[in-house]
């Protein structure tokens, strides 16, 4: 079937705008990427509306460097909940400062966002980014009220490969004895490095997040143990064989998007061991196109699907 016929028609306008070599860079030339990616983003950010929303950015210790990070302050009084964000970018590209996705997270839930600049690959594998949202979740428990946050009421999520370092999160915290998560936000995970599935196979669409790049992703990521066995689910969550103990989930994503049964079946694993679990699914969209054609009605279902669920999740 041909892939465009297949969307919502009205995301397609903002999928063909999108220029191919944003997408293969990624896996290609990570350099090139980053710089396109950030003309991208000032671009979408310069036509957001103005903002009550306050950011500070600056450095947090972290256990063998100093990790960036983006704090977003909205004027709700305190004590608000939290959420620590993990950006998006396949693992690869992307950065802290993500207003368009944390302007609107604080605004419609009052909460104050840690948005943290993780090491990327190539030049880090998935230990160095998970201990890096390691370090910022726990910096920002321990200092909830500096912060003005309510511990009790502290989420973590992301978007895409964000999501993906989520989901790994929750289970290495999980796993060390860290903080109490009320909430994890898994918006279209990445969190397969096989991508054995039909949806994996499927989407190879050349502007969109396709198997080809995706598995260039993975294996950047992943360094010595791509193609093994021996994946950790801190890096891949479908990788975990329990998933007890996890905080409430609250999962979305497009029926056209690579990561789509990827994203049910841990939704479903997640069920079955337990926890909580919302699973929403928006027919004819692919993966990131709420961000890419905004104004599309699934794209509005979509966000407001998240952002619904982030604010009751964390409501007092």
């Amino acid at each position: 079937m041909d892939f465009l016929a297949s969307l919502d028609p009205e995301v397609v306008p903002g999928l063909e705008a999108l220029p191919a070599e944003m997408i293969s860079s990624i896996g290609d030339n990570p350099p090139l990427a980053r710089e396109m990616l950030a003309g991208m983003l000032k671009m979408m950010e310069e036509m957001l509306p103005p903002s009550d929303v306050s950011v500070t950015e600056r450095t947090i210790p972290g256990p063998d460097i100093d990790v960036p990070v983006a704090i977003y302050q909205p004027p709700a009084p305190p004590p608000r909940p939290g959420l620590l964000w993990i950006h998006g970018g396949g693992y690869v590209v992307g950065t802290a400062r993500e207003d368009i996705n944390c302007n609107a997270f604080a605004e419609h839930v009052g909460c104050t966002i840690v948005s943290v600049d993780y090491r990327m690959a190539p030049e880090a594998t998935y230990k160095e980014a998970v201990s890096d949202c390691f370090a910022a979740l726990q910096w920002m428990v321990e200092h909830a009220d500096e912060l003005g946050i309510d511990a009790s009421r502290v989420a973590i999520g992301g978007a895409s490969a964000g999501s993906g370092l989520s989901a790994g999160l929750a289970l290495y915290n999980r796993d060390h004895n860290g903080p109490d998560l009320a909430f994890q936000l898994l918006i279209y995970p990445m969190i397969d490095d096989r991508h054995d599935t039909p949806s994996g196979q499927e989407i190879t669409y050349e502007k969109v997040w396709n198997r080809d790049v995706s598995l260039k992703a993975w294996q950047m990521y992943l360094g010595d143990e791509y193609g093994s066995d021996a994946v950790s689910p801190y890096a891949a969550a479908v990788r975990a064989q329990d998933l007890s103990g996890l905080p409430p989930a609250f999962i979305t994503v497009g029926t056209r998007d690579l990561f789509r049964d990827e994203a049910i079946d841990y939704a479903q694993r997640l069920m079955a061991a337990g926890v909580p679990t919302e699973l929403q699914v928006y027919p004819g969209m692919y993966h990131g196109g709420e961000v890419m054609s905004p104004m599309a009605a699934v794209s509005q279902r979509m966000r407001q699907g998240y952002l619904e669920a982030l604010k009751r999740a964390l409501s007092a």
